[in-house]
């Protein structure tokens, strides 16, 4: 998505600035997931995709010493980071991992957590029942996705499709609908592999921006840096200008730009 080595590289070459731009995102997010899981002390938990271990930091921290928290992802800059950060958890372990695929033993976590991963992965399905296989009877399992984006995201957003690639852009836009564009569509996917208390916990996150700059940090530390790899080199400047102005007409009387953006935590129960 936007890169040669996919996904994955995108987010190896983002690890070391992602979360560390003074713009809260993925750490408020995944706090929200871990709390609405009730992780309690001892038990064993899981973070597919974990990243930079926004998630799996207040997971260990909830199981304590007697508990057992692993995380696993695909970006070995992430894994490497997340190792550093988390040095002082000795309940905590990170290693390279296929967050769609994990080759852990069934019935082996009470927890598994996936924050912002499950729209990255080819077959979300699938990702799902070999997650709800792991857990225990009685596991619990938590997954986050996006909902509806703050206009003034969009209108940035819009900035980049006349430099994309087509087949990027309807990527895009698939992530958008079907089971990511509802409560509903997330709890029958939850559902259909084989959980039962299906709930979704609404939520929302908003970024703010100091300056046009942050920004553009920001832009390059997350996600949306596979959108930035996959304009072509001669666009960048002008893209970069456009997209400067954009944020620049959008601050407020303070000066700062602030993107709302809803967040759904989809949760369920291994019977």
């Amino acid at each position: 998505m936007g890169s040669p080595d996919g996904i994955v590289g995108v987010f190896d070459r983002a690890a070391d600035t992602y979360e560390a731009v003074g713009v809260p995102w993925a750490g408020p997010i995944a706090a929200r997931l871990v709390a609405e899981l009730d992780t309690r002390p001892g038990e064993r938990v899981l973070d597919v995709g974990c990243g930079r271990g926004a998630a799996l930091g207040p997971l260990a921290e909830a199981v304590g010493a007697g508990g057992y928290a692993l995380g696993i992802d695909l970006a070995p800059r992430m894994i490497e980071l997340a190792a550093r950060d988390l040095a002082g958890l000795p309940q905590a372990e990170v290693r390279i991992g296929d967050a769609g695929a994990p080759d852990l033993p069934p019935s082996s976590f009470d927890v598994v957590a996936a924050s912002l991963v499950i729209f990255f992965l080819p077959d979300p399905a699938a990702a799902l029942r070999s997650w709800a296989e792991l857990l225990v009877s009685g596991g619990r399992l938590g997954v986050t996705t996006l909902g509806e984006k703050d206009p003034g995201w969009t209108a940035v957003d819009r900035l980049f499709e006349p430099h994309l690639p087509a087949d990027l852009v309807a990527a895009r836009a698939r992530g958008l609908r079907g089971p990511y564009s509802s409560d509903a569509g997330m709890e029958r996917l939850l559902s259909e592999a084989g959980l039962t208390k299906v709930r979704t916990i609404p939520d929302q996150v908003t970024a703010v921006f100091h300056d046009p700059e942050q920004f553009l940090a920001f832009s390059w530390s997350h996600g949306q840096r596979s959108m930035w790899e996959a304009v072509p080199q001669d666009d960048h400047a002008r893209l970069r200008e456009d997209v400067l102005a954009e944020i620049d007409r959008q601050r407020d009387a303070t000066g700062s730009v602030a993107f709302v953006q809803e967040v759904r935590h989809t949760l369920g129960v291994r019977p």
